[in-house]
């Protein structure tokens, strides 16, 4: 099934099953495939990066729930909630989103480029983190792939991606994009 093109609509999709990879969550202190998280900050990293890049962004303020330590089924509802409410906003559609590393964009393609690929990438870790399903739309997959590796060497020296880890050449486009993110698509929890 292939994800839909606008930015709403695709965030409700994806952050839907990211959703759903929480609520299948039993331990919220399992390891997950990024070195030194656990199941837990993989939702205090989506949480807590964003409001600050949509705030210093756009001027954005989003509604803040619980402490992921507290109650990371909450903290990523009340997020996850916040964030659809400013893309389902017909404002949306007319604001602009500044940053000086990447300069000027309209807001919702901002929103779907940084942030809803990022909960995408991490719905796997979560998963894998957690022994759920951990299959991406291949489509998308694709799509962020052709999209970062002509970035490869800026995405690198960001500190935003570890290494490249090596899959076949024939590997499916979600192995593919797992390794081209520095994940090792073969991880099984510790």
């Amino acid at each position: 099934m292939a994800l839909p093109e606008h930015p709403a609509e695709r965030h409700r999709q994806v952050a839907g099953l990211f959703t759903e990879r929480v609520g299948g969550t039993r331990s919220w202190d399992a390891p997950a495939p990024v070195a030194g998280w656990t199941a837990r900050d993989v939702v205090r990293h989506l949480t807590e990066w964003f409001p600050g890049f949509l705030a210093s962004g756009a001027g954005i303020e989003l509604r803040r729930g619980p402490s992921v330590d507290d109650d990371p089924v909450a903290a990523w509802r009340v997020h996850r909630d916040a964030v659809q409410e400013v893309l389902d906003d017909p404002e949306t559609e007319r604001r602009e989103f500044a940053n000086p590393h990447i300069g000027e964009l309209p807001l919702a393609t901002a929103i779907d480029r940084f942030y809803t690929a990022d909960v995408f990438m991490h719905t796997w870790d979560l998963a894998r983190a957690t022994g759920q399903d951990d299959r991406l739309d291949p489509g998308f997959c694709a799509e962020l792939l052709a999209g970062l590796e002509p970035m490869e060497e800026v995405l690198r020296s960001s500190g935003q991606y570890g290494p490249r880890v090596e899959v076949p050449a024939d590997a499916d486009v979600q192995t593919r994009m797992l390794g081209f993110i520095g994940r090792d698509p073969s991880w099984r929890g510790r």
